[in-house]
């Protein structure tokens, strides 16, 4: 019904934008480096084989590998370690109004003419972040009783995702801001939707490894089968 509701209003609002909103005719248009497709991809090709950029995209494709497993796996080993589904769900929604005010907050600081740092100082904050959501993994069977989860260990996972937001969001507001300020403002949207989309990748495929490697990499013990490795799910499931 969520998903229905607003895909409604989606196709609503986008409607009557296309029907209601004409463009400014009488404004003079500003010189633009591209015209067509062709162009733009030969543009974005001249763009990423200059030698800075290209270090730049080496960098953010390559900068979230250390939290990744925390951040894709933790979630799911906290279900698997029982945690409901709809209690981890419901410590999102304090989450909110913290993602609103983070952004407004490190802008200040990202802001200046080295926005990078404030990625740099969140980095080593992030990453143990990640040796402290390993820990909660641990923690969360031993704290387990009949009833569920005490309230403290919730409190826990919340302030452990509020740090965590902290570090996130300081991270991804000094690439944007980055990204902002380095783009040539004649081609910006080409040129900063060309950064931002080596971002996201260098978010998302680590994390589809991290996932990837869970199984392979998860020590299991079969219990009443001693010469099982129980490594498969086949093998799992005899």
């Amino acid at each position: 019904d969520f998903l229905f509701f607003w895909g409604a209003v989606f196709l609503i609002t986008t409607t009557l934008v296309a029907l209601l909103k004409k463009e400014n005719k009488e404004l003079t248009p500003t010189k633009e480096e591209t015209k067509g497709i062709t162009d733009t991809y030969k543009l974005l090709f001249s763009i990423i084989k200059m030698p800075a950029v290209l270090t730049f995209c080496l960098m953010i494709l390559t900068a979230k590998v250390g939290f990744s497993a925390a951040d894709a796996v933790t979630g799911l080993k906290l279900v698997e370690e029982g945690v409901p589904k709809e209690h981890l769900a419901l410590l999102a929604v304090p989450m909110v109004p913290l993602q609103i005010i983070l952004p407004l907050v490190i802008s200040k600081y990202t802001a200046g003419p080295q926005p990078l740092n404030t990625f740099y100082k969140a980095m080593p904050f992030r990453l143990l972040l990640g040796l402290e959501f390993a820990f909660l993994v641990w923690w969360t069977p031993k704290v387990r009783h009949e009833g569920g989860f005490p309230v403290y260990y919730y409190i826990v996972v919340l302030l452990s995702y509020a740090l965590h937001q902290i570090t996130l969001y300081s991270m991804y507001v000094a690439i944007m801001a980055f990204n902002a300020k380095v783009s040539d403002p004649l081609i910006g949207g080409t040129y900063m939707t060309l950064l931002n989309t080596v971002s996201n990748l260098g978010g998302n495929w680590p994390s589809t490894v991290a996932l990837w490697l869970v199984d392979p990499l998860t020590v299991k013990e079969c219990a009443g089968a001693p010469n099982q490795t129980c490594r498969t799910v086949a093998a799992a499931e005899v």
